[in-house]
């Protein structure tokens, strides 16, 4: 079985739910304390043996490939001041992983993004990172998944429990246990209805999928929302060769709204060992006129 090496990173939408600011700026790029929402993706994927990674962007995403590369000024700014050890940490970032990009000239839905990646992945087995959702945790979720590919052979969903409320805008998985945290999955649908939720869990930002779901994407039919779904796809690809769900260990922030985002930076600003102390008694002092 070929070890996982290569993660396809979605980050085309419009991020129509962090308007205005998403109008100038990748929703992508917004930050989270120090770091932009990508960087955390992208670092989940290193330290989970990924070594190539494809961002698919989109017109206006510029920011991203100019944030992954050198930036000259920076370098002879920082050297002149004697700041060589910003400048090597700036140059790290570019550095963590083989990142190209490929733009996705339609928008045609997540399915579609994905498909665009298929000379990239080749014949290899992939990872799949949802550009809006950072997960924080002690083993990156793409390493849990990455696990039990290789234990079971078969592409991997990383799933949540999520409310009642919620599952009608994500999508429903039917699975039965298997050990531990991981199920096996027999079917899937995009947005369901009330009537037809098979569970709670739902697919939270993370796949590790084998190539074959490039065939299937090929004939995928435009589904919700008059988009080409993965979650379609995944569909058949359960259906037919089988896939496994895990309930992953991991603090999930949905980056592509409004509060999704405070809330990140709200808890990792109080991780963060530069503002953790301060902003904690900060916060304490606020809560006092709530």
């Amino acid at each position: 079985m070929k070890k996982i090496t290569k993660a396809v990173i979605p980050a085309a939408g419009l991020g129509t739910r962090m308007l205005p600011v998403a109008k100038g700026i990748p929703k992508e790029m917004l930050p989270i304390v120090d770091k932009p929402c990508m960087q955390y993706l992208v670092e989940e994927a290193v330290a989970s043996g990924i070594t190539d990674i494809l961002i698919i962007t989109g017109r206006g995403k510029e920011a991203i490939e100019d944030y992954f590369d050198y930036n000259l000024e920076y370098n002879t700014k920082l050297m002149a001041s004697g700041k060589e050890h910003l400048m090597r940490e700036l140059n790290a970032i570019a550095d963590m992983a083989n990142i190209t990009f490929l733009r996705q000239k339609e928008a045609k839905g997540l399915g579609h993004a994905v498909y665009c990646a298929k000379s990239f992945v080749g014949d290899e087995p992939f990872a799949v990172l949802y550009g809006d959702d950072v997960i924080v945790s002690e083993t990156p979720v793409v390493k849990q998944l990455t696990d039990l590919y290789h234990k079971y052979g078969l592409g991997v969903a990383g799933v949540k429990a999520v409310t009642p409320q919620q599952i009608v805008k994500y999508c429903s998985l039917k699975v039965e246990p298997i050990e531990g945290n991981a199920y096996r999955v027999d079917d899937m649908i995009e947005k369901p209805s009330p009537d037809k939720i098979f569970s709670l869990f739902s697919i939270l930002g993370r796949v590790v999928l084998p190539p074959e779901i490039f065939d299937i994407l090929e004939h995928t039919p435009r589904g919700a929302g008059n988009e080409i779904q993965l979650t379609d796809a995944m569909r058949e690809l359960a259906v037919t060769k089988g896939m496994v769900a895990c309930d992953f260990v991991g603090k999930r922030y949905d980056i592509g709204s409004k509060l999704g985002l405070l809330m990140a930076n709200v808890e990792q600003g109080l991780a963060h060992p530069e503002t953790g102390e301060a902003f904690r008694a900060y916060l304490k002092e606020l809560a006092l006129d709530l």
